[in-house]
């Protein structure tokens, strides 16, 4: 068995206003071992995608803490926080969240230029090969309304690998796309995470993308079920 990667203690998220409490997470628990391909799979509304933006830094836990490599995420202050998000995770969503103004290679390399202004030819030159790796070598300088929903997610992915992350947070990857296309970057996800030994975490509410996973954690109101 590898080793655990990430250990979720205790998570729970809520959210209080002056009138009323809306509990989206309870005490969830569960390890992720290194080199692991998981989907997290519920109905919607199940809190799947608030428990990704936890693992990932994105969102503070009302309670509980996750370990990424025997760490506390939720130990450190923000700046901290930011880093580890930067350089060791890699985030894929649903709708792709390019930018517009940039093409597809610019998009890829801005994680890069966020970590650093150093080492930028050889970042250029990882973009150009996670492109091509991607089906996209002649795509490089198209912006994304020039490309289609399939290359827009392929471009999204490379972005997301460009820092060479451990872990990559993958949330509905497909849910915006074709089958084709969604069994297509579901192959790749899955490419990546055997020849690279990259930890994946796919949120889906489909069983078929779920059922493709080395494990499953369901998720149902909030908490961890069998």
């Amino acid at each position: 068995m590898n080793k655990d990667m990430i250990k979720v203690s205790g998570i729970c998220k809520s959210y209080r206003d002056s009138a009323s409490s809306l509990e989206v997470l309870r005490d969830i628990n569960f390890t992720v071992g290194a080199g692991e391909f998981l989907a997290i799979q519920g109905p919607s509304g199940a809190g799947k995608s608030t428990l990704l933006h936890i693992l990932g830094g994105l969102d503070n836990p009302t309670g509980g803490t996750v370990y990424f490599e025997g760490a506390d995420i939720y130990g450190l202050d923000e700046n901290a926080r930011a880093l580890f998000r930067n350089r060791k995770v890699g985030f894929v969503f649903q709708f792709f969240h390019l930018l517009p103004e940039l093409t597809a290679l610019e998009n890829v390399l801005l994680p890069s230029i966020l970590r650093s202004w150093w080492g930028r030819k050889k970042d250029l030159e990882f973009a150009r090969q996670l492109l091509a790796r991607l089906g996209l070598s002649q795509r490089l300088v198209h912006k994304p309304a020039a490309l289609s929903g399939g290359e827009q997610q392929r471009v999204a992915i490379a972005r997301a690998l460009i820092n060479r992350p451990h872990l990559l947070l993958c949330d509905e990857p497909t849910g915006n796309l074709d089958s084709e296309n969604g069994e297509n970057i579901l192959h790749l996800l899955k490419e990546f995470n055997r020849e690279e030994k990259i930890t994946v975490l796919i949120v889906t509410h489909d069983k078929d993308i779920a059922g493709s996973a080395g494990r499953i954690i369901h998720l149902k109101d909030g908490a961890v079920f069998n």
